[in-house]
């Protein structure tokens, strides 16, 4: 546990850009523990031309596609700086808060989508007492602080430049938005939002949440981590996120199979489809789903341009890409160093039919 997982988070978008993330093992973090009863996959592995020739010359480090109930497309680039072969979800981890939340929704933690942040920690700030759902959509009047509605950066606050992914909550709240307003809703992507949903829920729910979701739910073959803030005052949770290959396509399945259930989670999953919003964005960019899709609800992405069926979009910074045909049910797991890959050509092409 002493070794470093060297993935360096950047919050740049320029292709090639390095993109490791914060080492996991130099943050405090949650460590939710493997189960012993995991879904074990069936393969008819088949080579992908196109796949291949990307592992060639891009950073791609991971590329599972699952369909017809099996795995079919599996490759892998050992990569030397991999702990005990983790990945970064890097902002796919604001999915799986949202995840998380639909959990302690139906464990009776919390109410609905609708519930209203009551809570102490973020009083008098513009946070406080908004509906869950303004959060999880990404429209909390938050835009002149946080995010990229104004050019800005996600995870960075507009007049102190303070890294929102690293100082904690009760920092943030008591310095750099003490006394704020809620602004009009405008779709506005943010780290900070993720930060307050997933600290809410874990007041609200516990610890145990986590274990209920990953270790019972989806019942990941490996230990996976959530990591905490290390600076300001206090500490809190993170949604960054880091899990084996395929435990990522475990929880992707997982998803796929709660959604065509009748089940609590799978209302949740329907239900912030049926509350997602339009992005309103002025561009589209072949380059991942985060700019190819048209609209965003309860942290995931909806809507992919040129497609039909209802896909649930996850999209983190470096390529990080899952995608999930609900209907046709095919995956598509991407884990990569570098965004300097073909999405159009081995992710996107995919769900053409």
């Amino acid at each position: 546990m002493n070794k470093l997982l060297l993935l360096l988070f950047a919050s740049t978008s320029v292709l090639a850009q390095n993109t490791w993330d914060y080492p996991l093992f130099s943050f405090d973090r949650y460590e939710i523990k493997k189960s012993q009863d995991y879904y074990e996959f069936q393969s008819s592995l088949r080579k992908d031309q196109d796949v291949l020739d990307e592992f060639k010359t891009s950073g791609i480090l991971s590329y599972l596609l699952f369909e017809d109930n099996k795995i079919v497309v599996d490759e892998n680039k050992d990569y030397h700086l991999l702990v005990n072969g983790l990945l970064p979800s890097n902002s796919m981890g604001k999915s799986l808060v949202s995840y998380v939340t639909g959990h302690a929704i139906c464990n009776g933690d919390i109410s609905s989508t609708s519930e209203k942040l009551n809570w102490d920690a973020l009083k008098n700030t513009l946070y406080h007492n908004q509906p869950l759902i303004n959060l999880l959509n990404m429209t909390a009047g938050d835009q002149r602080h946080i995010g990229d509605y104004y050019g800005g950066e996600d995870n960075r606050l507009i007049y102190s430049n303070v890294n929102g992914n690293n100082y904690s909550l009760e920092h943030i709240m008591k310095s750099d938005l003490a006394n704020t307003k809620k602004d009009r809703q405008v779709y506005n992507y943010s780290a900070l939002t993720t930060h307050v949903i997933f600290n809410y829920v874990l007041h609200k729910s516990g610890e145990d949440i986590l274990d209920k979701v990953f270790n019972k739910h989806v019942k990941v073959k490996n230990n996976v981590y959530f990591t905490k803030t290390n600076k300001g005052q206090g500490q809190s949770a993170r949604y960054s996120f880091y899990a084996d290959r395929y435990d990522y396509l475990r929880i992707a399945k997982t998803i796929m199979d709660d959604w065509n259930s009748d089940t609590c989670i799978g209302d949740y999953l329907r239900t912030i489809y049926d509350l997602r919003i339009t992005k309103n964005l002025n561009y589209k960019n072949k380059g991942g789903v985060h700019s190819y899709t048209q609209s965003y609800g309860g942290q995931f992405h909806f809507d992919v341009y040129g497609l039909n069926q209802i896909i649930i979009g996850m999209d983190g910074f470096a390529g990080q890409n899952i995608l999930i045909d609900v209907d046709n049910k095919k995956i598509v797991v991407v884990n990569s160093k570098y965004k300097d890959y073909d999405w159009e050509e081995i992710v996107y092409e995919k769900y053409v039919h």
